[in-house]
């Protein structure tokens, strides 16, 4: 090897290692722009936050919420899915115990379970919830019905004192009674053990049951015409689910399953089970319902809007009161009114029938053709002050007591 071609050699080879060399300030440039860039990012995340002043609260949107539990609500016996263009609904199936079934039972299930498979012409999906069986409604109603049956038993047994302590019954009447009572003791102690054996079981954890459940979906671009709103495309999707639900559960009444479809009600247990799992044995759907969670979270209104609503409702309270006392004055200032008129027009009357009076009682003094004179004045000035005031009845009741007290003085 001669001198040149040592020099090429060496050059080539240079050259490789400077471009070795640039490579890799290339790659530490960059891992450097990489490692700082994170904390330019944290100090920009601290200067908000000193803008803001402190930890800024994160805001939880409902359609996170509604993202997380992939349905929108529950309407109408169904599931709304992705905002209206997904229809699901639920049929509950009874489950039936195949293994204690014969030969022949076996075979008309899977025959009628084929046929439901045959029949099927959209997708479904069989959903199986498995559950902590929670005893305490039927401890509550065990104890209710074992008040009732101690409640009889003492009125029985106090009856059966009373009968054998009259001594009016036969001996074949009182056995009769104490077959009864017997039979209501031996009712009440079954109903302890029943209490006793359940809250036993209520103790264990293990028990569980499964639900079984078939899912029928519907999509909107099924129908034929697309030009629908929400409202319309939700009564074509119940009215397709439930006719496709009541075939399910025709044909699975051949296999002796009896089944059917939840309502909005059960749909709402159906998934708070399955998003509360351990939480729904303890605290179940209807309970979280009543609890009044959002009674919790209340906003007080504004002070002024406040004192504005209470000046409000006391103006409405004082204009009434003051209302009802001026209608009562005025109508106590009319009642004594028609009282004191009443009572000039009867003190007239009376004046004029004292008179009268006093005249039939000195009629022997007077003379009777005075007397009769004087009295008959009396009543035509009663019957002219009648007719200036227009009321003919008065002078009818006046002259028939003129005439009763005639009558009677003469008698």
């Amino acid at each position: 090897m001669d001198n040149n071609q040592m020099i090429n050699f060496l050059t080539i080879i240079l050259g490789i290692m400077i471009s070795i060399l640039v490579i890799l300030c290339i790659i530490f440039v960059v891992l450097k722009f990489k490692s700082k860039s994170p904390k330019k990012k944290i100090q920009d995340n601290k200067t908000t936050k000193k803008k803001t002043g402190g930890n800024a609260p994160i805001s939880y949107t409902k359609e996170s919420i509604f993202k997380f539990m992939e349905f929108d609500k529950i309407d109408d016996n169904m599931i709304v899915q992705k905002d209206g263009k997904r229809f699901l609904m639920v049929v509950e199936c009874q489950g039936i115990n195949y293994d204690l079934m014969s030969g022949l039972e076996k075979n008309s299930v899977e025959q009628g379970f084929l046929q439901f498979l045959n029949t099927l012409r959209y997708p479904i999906q069989i959903y199986v919830q498995t559950r902590t069986v929670n005893l305490t409604s039927s401890l509550s109603k065990y104890k209710e019905r074992v008040d009732d049956i101690s409640k009889q038993f003492a009125a029985k047994q106090a009856e059966y004192n009373q009968k054998a302590r009259s001594g009016q019954y036969t001996p074949q009447q009182l056995d009769k009674e104490r077959y009864e009572l017997i039979r209501q003791r031996n009712l009440y102690e079954y109903g302890i053990d029943i209490v006793n054996n359940t809250e036993k079981m209520s103790l264990n954890k293990n028990i569980l049951s499964k639900h079984y459940y078939i899912i029928i979906p519907y999509y909107p671009e099924e129908s034929s015409n697309s030009n629908f709103d929400k409202e319309e495309l939700s009564n074509i999707a119940f009215s397709e689910l439930y006719t496709k639900a009541q075939a399910i559960i025709s044909s699975l009444a051949v296999c002796g399953i009896n089944s059917k479809v939840l309502n909005s009600m059960e749909l709402g247990e159906l998934l708070y089970v399955a998003y509360n799992r351990d939480e729904s044995e303890i605290f179940n759907l209807r309970k979280a319902l009543y609890a009044g969670y959002e009674d919790l979270y209340s906003t007080a209104p504004d002070v002024f809007d406040k004192r504005i609503r209470e000046l409000d409702i006391k103006i409405e309270e004082e204009s009434l009161k003051k209302a009802n006392e001026v209608i009562l004055d005025v109508i106590e200032e009319n009642e004594k009114q028609k009282r004191a008129r009443r009572e000039e027009e009867e003190l007239d009357q009376l004046i004029d029938q004292m008179a009268m009076a006093i005249i039939e009682e000195n009629k022997r003094n007077l003379g009777e053709e005075i007397a009769t004179q004087a009295i008959e004045k009396i009543e035509n000035d009663i019957e002219n002050k009648t007719k200036e005031k227009g009321g003919k009845e008065d002078v009818k009741e006046t002259k028939k007591t003129t005439t009763t007290r005639r009558t009677t003085k003469a008698v």
